[in-house]
Formats: structure tokens, sequence, C-alpha cells
């Protein structure tokens, strides 16, 4: 509460708001997020590394579907025929599209028809889609420089 004095006399009862430390916290809060937004949005082109998660355990009967190098599709062993990869994949999981299906493809094989298998597996109704890949070993420290001959 504050007081405002007039005469010297009397203190009466001040009803404004003082807005100055609201002023200030909101200054210094601009300034945070004047800070922070450039950080939070990321425009840079990343060469994506190997991935050395730990591996996830693998279920009883897993079901792979295979990107070969040639771009022909197999389950299991198995080569699908070409449009075949629904009824496949059903008559394989007995219809059931719960179940996940581990996909992996030839390191040679274009992004783009890793992402147009995805769209048929989506189209068939198979959600639940685990990419597979091999583990990489920790590399080894890189040789000390020593000084030039």
């Amino acid at each position: 509460m504050a007081g405002r004095l007039d005469d010297g006399d009397d203190l009466s009862e001040n009803h404004e708001i003082n807005v100055t430390p609201f002023i200030d916290v909101m200054l210094v809060l601009l300034i945070i997020f004047m800070v922070a937004a450039p950080l939070s949005t990321v425009d840079v082109p990343v060469d994506l590394p190997v991935a050395s998660a730990k591996p996830q355990p693998r279920p009883n009967k897993p079901l792979y579907l295979t990107v070969k190098a040639d771009l022909s599709l197999a389950l299991g062993n198995d080569a699908i025929p070409g449009g075949r990869l629904a009824s496949t994949l059903d008559s394989a999981t007995s219809a059931d599209r719960t179940q996940r299906i581990f996909l992996r493809a030839d390191k040679s094989v274009p992004y783009g028809e890793l992402m147009r298998v995805m769209n048929l597996l989506r189209a068939a109704g198979y959600l639940k889609v685990a990419l597979v890949g091999l583990e990489d070993a920790p590399a080894p420290p890189p040789p000390a420089k020593g000084p030039a001959p």
C-alpha cells in the first residue's frame, strides 16, 4: 500500500498501481525471448551420423520387410511380387495390423524409395514400423599428431 503526502498532516491511501516493477519484468522477459527465439529454429543442413543407441529386445518372431539394392521387396526370405505387399503382409500376420513390421533396406536404396515403401505399409494399414540398422562400434580415437618432420 502506498501513501501520498499532500499537506504533510494527513496520510491518505493511494489506490494507483505502481507499474514500474511490472515494466522492468516485462522488459527482461522481452530480452530473454528475443535471445531465445532465433535459437529455437534450425535451418542447418545436417549429415546424420550412424546411431549408436542401445539395441531393443527382439520379439519372438520378428517380421522383416527388406528393400533390396535392386529395389525389390522381400518378406523374411521370400520375394514379394510387384503390387502384392498388402496381401502378402495380411497372410503373414493373419491380418493383424497391430503387429510391428521391421523395415530394413540396403544402404544404396534412395531415401525416396524407402519412404514409398513406408507409404505402402501405411496404405495397407500397418502403422507400427521399426527401422532396422547395424550397430556401430565406437570409433577408435584419432592418432596423436606429432611434430611435423
